[in-house]
């Protein structure tokens, strides 16, 4: 006789037993409280585990904890069947994954910001230099508005570029603002608003199609109702 799992007054085989990739810091303990809220995970499981992979056999998951950038890739690739990724990473990465559901947490914007009393008509060179680490997402918008740019890829610490005069303006991800307000910069624009997705790979909707549709809909009604930090 085949295993099986109960979610609900659902059974699974355990052949349906879902992989799900979530991202490390800060977003993680707020996607564990809510698989918690959808019945997927014992109370006593939190991002303070520092576990990298775990099974929760009764719930019919697996869960992987990745660096948030990685797990659009571990999706479309079919490492994990389901993730959890931020809007900015979606728009920057343009991967072939599935993105049924917002999550409604981890809200924050991707925003263009320079140094505070700079008029924003200014030009410092014939090309605005802006340093960011989401390179694809800020071509788009600079070029949109018809402005060339030259882009400075930086991996951290992006309020500095321009503080020291590496790069003109800087996009990245703004929240309460005040990193931004410590460093002397202002927030000009936002180019999009950002919070956490379900997203799937497509083989294995069709291949688990009823675990993965379960999902959707548990957590669908165990979101916030509206978006949240």
């Amino acid at each position: 006789m085949s295993s099986t799992f109960l979610i609900g007054d659902q059974r699974f085989l355990m052949s349906d037993m879902v992989t799900v990739a979530l991202s490390k810091g800060k977003l993680l303990d707020q996607t564990l409280v809510l698989f918690q809220k959808a019945g997927y995970l014992s109370p006593e499981l939190s991002a303070d585990d520092r576990k990298l992979a775990f099974e929760v056999p009764q719930s019919g998951l697996s869960f992987l904890v990745v660096r948030p950038t990685d797990v659009p890739t571990y999706v479309e690739y079919g490492a994990a069947d389901v993730g959890v990724a931020g809007k900015d990473l979606l728009l920057e990465q343009q991967l072939d994954v599935y993105e049924p559901l917002d999550l409604r947490i981890g809200w924050c914007r991707i925003s263009v910001a320079a140094l505070a009393g700079l008029d924003e008509r200014t030009r410092l060179s014939s090309k605005l230099r802006v340093a960011t680490k989401y390179p694809n997402v800020t071509e788009w918008h600079f070029n949109r508005q018809g402005i060339p740019v030259e882009i400075i890829k930086l991996y951290g610490s992006i309020e500095l570029a321009p503080v020291v005069g590496l790069a003109d303006r800087i996009v990245d991800l703004v929240s309460s603002g005040e990193t931004l307000k410590a460093n002397n910069l202002k927030e000009m624009e936002t180019i999009a608003e950002s919070t956490a997705r379900l997203i799937v790979n497509r083989a294995s909707l069709k291949m688990k199609h009823q675990a993965i549709t379960t999902m959707i809909n548990r957590l669908r009604k165990s979101r916030p109702k509206t978006a949240c930090a």
